[in-house]
């Protein structure tokens, strides 16, 4: 290994060693240029699943985020109410959580906040969630787009984004593609509750009351 790739390998680990949770809405997002595709596979594989941030990877291009508390508040939550959807209305799932995604032919590598495949299991998820509380980084369609993902949620802004790829680019939607049936305004309505408990089985009784009007 090279003494620059030593360095950049170096810089990169006293980086996440220094880096603390952040409280509130403060993240810290860190850009390095000219990371190597073998640099990001050395960082994935020496934090395995223990890394306290998240990384993507786009063209020797290497984001380091550190997630704050209130964007683990809004993954769970977003989490749970829509894997609460999925029980109700008998859709088999299979969480995937923040699993690594990358394509070395194309040099991207993606860590969602939360992933799935729906109905059966998949090397490449459905649905890939993102919550998004500082701007700026890496565009996270550019790597969903190649892998490829067919759905990507941003929660941003106290709103869920929905972006379905459609002739190998993504497009904004205002209506899942994979779940037709669902209302995002309502499950966006609980994400933010203060009390996950209580807004899960608000959601649920908010889906039990549709699916009885509809019989």
């Amino acid at each position: 290994m090279t003494a620059l790739i030593n360095r950049g390998l170096t810089y990169c680990q006293q980086l996440i060693n220094q880096i603390r949770p952040a409280m509130g809405d403060l993240e810290q997002i860190v850009i390095m240029a000219d990371v190597s595709w073998q640099d990001y596979n050395a960082l994935l594989s020496l934090w395995g699943d223990n890394a306290p941030v998240l990384f993507k990877y786009l063209g020797a291009t290497l984001q380091i985020m550190s997630p704050s508390y209130r964007h683990e508040f809004y993954k769970e939550n977003l989490g749970i109410l829509l894997e609460a959807y999925l029980q109700e209305k008998g859709i088999r799932f299979y969480s995937l959580g923040s699993t690594t995604f990358k394509s070395e032919s194309m040099q991207r590598g993606i860590e969602p906040d939360k992933s799935y495949c729906l109905n059966q299991r998949k090397n490449i998820p459905d649905l890939a969630i993102e919550v998004i509380l500082t701007s700026g980084g890496i565009d996270s369609l550019k790597i969903y787009q190649v892998l490829p993902v067919p759905e990507v949620w941003f929660w941003q802004d106290n709103q869920l984004h929905v972006y379905c790829l459609t002739n190998q680019q993504y497009e904004k939607v205002a209506q899942s593609d994979l779940l037709l049936d669902l209302d995002l305004a309502l499950l966006a309505n609980y994400v933010a509750w203060e009390e996950p408990f209580d807004a899960v089985l608000a959601f649920r009784e908010q889906i039990r009351g549709d699916r009885r009007q509809t019989k």
